[in-house]
């Protein structure tokens, strides 16, 4: 079994995505803006969970709901817009 993402894997991953993503190869810059993009959705997604755990709280945030299908065309609008 793997260990799950800790702050020091987050911060490792983060430093891996920052420079893929400034990196000359497209595949590369890709790469790395797909990583960042994740760890952005890894904290936004704590933080709902955070919310959905406080007391007198009667249901979970709507972003809690979403089906892995429409949370991955959310991240590749985003990463589309991006790119205007």
């Amino acid at each position: 079994m793997t260990d799950r993402l800790d702050e020091h894997k987050l911060e490792m991953l983060r430093a891996w995505g920052e420079g893929l993503a400034s990196d000359k190869r497209d595949e590369l810059r890709a790469a790395g803006k797909a990583i960042l993009m994740l760890i952005e959705e890894i904290a936004l997604l704590n933080v709902d969970l955070w919310h959905a755990r406080e007391p007198g709280t009667e249901e979970p945030p709507s972003s809690l709901h979403v089906t892995p299908e429409r949370w991955i065309d959310s991240l590749r609008r985003r990463g589309a817009s991006e790119r205007t």
